[in-house]
C-alpha cells in the first residue's frame, strides 16, 4: 500500500473520535507550546547581549566577580585599586581607568525597577557607553562632579514618569535633579539613570567604595594578554579580584542562559511525558475499540506489519498535529512576551528561531515514535479468531 493511502487511512481513523483526537492534540501541544517558549527566551536575550555587548562596555572589567555572572557587582571594591591600575596604565597601554558604583533598586512592578550608574562627571556616560546622546538637557559634565544630578535613558524617564527639573529618589537619603533624558538608541541605555559617582555613593551609603573598574585599551586585541599581567599583580589579582574581556562577559551570560535553558527543559520535560501519555491512552483506547476491524483486515489477508504501520502511522501523525499547534501556540507567546519586553526596555525578548522550530518538530516526531510503539505493537498481536470473537 502507497505511504499516501496509509496516511489516508489513518486520518480516517483519528477522525472516527475527533473529540478524543482534539483533546489529546491540544494536551500535547500545550507541553510542547510551553518547552519552545521557556527557550525562545533564552534565544531572545542571546541576540540582545550579542548584540549590546559589541557595542558598549569596556574592553576590561576588574570586579569581585567576573562579569556576566551577576548583573551588576555589589559596591565593595576598595577605591584604592583604582589607583593602582592608573600606576600600571603606562607599562600595559591602557588608555583610561574609569570607577563605577552602580546598583540595581528592584519593585514588583518591572516597569519601576532602575538600575543607577554612577560615574565621574570629569569622564560622563561616554566613559562607558559610546555614541550617547541626549534627546532633552545634557549629558553629565565635569561641573556635575558630587551633585544630586541625573540623566535618565529614554525608557527609564517613561516608566518613572520623569522629565526635565523632576526629582528622582534614589533611596529615602537621596534624591536626584533630571538634568537629561537620553535618546532611545540602545536597550540597554534606555533603562539605566546614571549620575555623578559621588551621588550613588551617598545615596546608599557606601562611602567611596566601587562596584568595578572599567579599563579602555590603546589595543583591545590586547585585553587578553593585560587580563593576564593584571591577574599577576599582587595588588590587583592578588586581592581576589576578577579581571573580566568583553569575551568572559560573553561567555558568562552564555553559560548562564544555558543553564537556565536546561532548567526550562527539566521543567518541560514532566509536561511532555504527561502530554506522551495522553497519546499512548489515545490510541490504546483506539486499538482496544477497532479490535474487530482489525482481525477483519487479517481476516482478508492484511499482514501484521501493516496493522502495525497503520496505528503508528496514525500515533504519528497525532503527535505532528500536536507539534504544529504548539509552534503557533509558541509562536503567539513569543509575541505577547515581546510586546511586554519592547514596551518595557525596547528590546525582543523572545525568539522563536529555525533551530528551535526543527527541535520542536523533532521533539514531537520522536514522542509520536515513542508512543506509538507499545500500541502498534499490541495491534499486531491481535489474533484473527480472538478479534472475531470479541464481539
Amino acid at each position: 500500500m502507497r505511504f499516501a493511502d496509509l496516511l489516508r487511512l489513518s486520518a480516517l481513523g483519528l477522525l472516527r473520535r475527533p473529540v478524543r483526537t482534539v483533546l489529546t492534540a491540544l494536551g500535547l501541544a500545550v507541553a510542547l507550546g510551553s518547552m519552545l517558549l521557556f527557550l525562545s527566551l533564552g534565544e531572545g536575550l542571546r541576540g540582545v547581549f550579542n548584540t549590546e555587548l559589541g557595542t558598549v562596555g569596556p574592553d576590561l572589567q576588574v570586579a569581585r566577580t567576573r562579569a556576566g555572572e551577576t548583573l551588576l557587582p555589589h559596591m565593595d571594591m576598595n577605591p584604592a585599586v583604582v589607583g593602582e591600575l592608573r600606576r600600571l596604565s603606562a607599562s600595559l597601554g591602557i588608555e583610561a581607568v574609569t570607577p563605577v558604583a552602580a546598583t540595581i533598586r528592584q519593585s514588583l512592578d518591572p516597569a519601576q525597577s532602575a538600575v543607577f550608574y554612577g560615574l565621574p562627571a570629569a569622564s560622563g556616560i561616554g566613559a562607558m557607553f559610546t555614541g550617547v546622546t541626549a534627546a532633552r538637557g545634557r549629558l553629565l559634565e565635569p561641573r556635575d562632579a558630587g551633585q544630586n544630578v541625573a540623566v535618565l535613558g529614554a525608557r527609564a524617564a517613561q516608566h518613572l514618569g520623569l522629565d526635565l527639573g523632576d526629582t528622582l529618589e534614589l533611596t529615602r537619603r537621596g534624591r536626584a535633579r533630571v538634568i537629561g533624558v537620553l535618546k532611545p538608541e540602545s536597550a540597554l541605555t534606555d533603562t539605566f539613570t546614571f549620575l555623578p559617582i559621588e551621588a550613588v555613593q551617598r545615596a546608599f551609603g557606601v562611602e567611596d567604595r566601587l562596584s568595578l573598574a572599567a579599563l579602555r585599551l590603546k589595543n583591545p586585541a590586547d585585553a587578553d594578554r593585560v587580563a593576564a599581567a593584571l591577574t599577576g599583580q599582587p595588588q590587583i589579582g592578588g586581592l581576589g579580584l576578577e579581571i573580566s574581556t568583553r569575551a568572559d562577559v560573553a561567555g558568562n551570560l552564555g553559560r548562564l542562559l544555558n543553564s537556565a535553558d536546561i532548567l526550562s527543559l527539566a521543567l518541560s520535560f514532566i509536561a511532555l511525558i504527561v502530554g506522551g501519555l495522553a497519546v499512548v491512552n489515545t490510541v490504546l483506547m483506539g486499538v482496544y475499540e477497532r479490535t474487530r476491524e482489525f482481525g477483519t483486515l487479517r481476516a482478508i489477508g492484511a499482514r501484521p506489519a501493516f496493522v502495525r504501520q497503520l496505528v503508528l502511522s496514525e500515533t504519528l501523525l497525532l503527535s505532528v498535529l500536536g507539534g504544529v499547534v504548539g509552534l503557533g501556540l509558541a509562536g503567539l507567546g513569543g509575541r505577547g512576551i515581546n510586546v511586554y519586553t519592547q514596551h518595557l526596555a525596547g528590546f525582543d525578548g523572545a525568539a522563536l528561531t529555525p533551530r528551535l522550530i526543527l527541535v520542536g518538530l523533532g521533539v514531537a516526531l520522536g514522542l509520536g515514535l515513542l508512543a506509538g510503539l507499545w500500541p502498534a505493537r499490541s495491534a499486531g498481536r491481535i489474533s484473527v479468531v480472538d478479534a472475531l470473537n470479541r464481539f
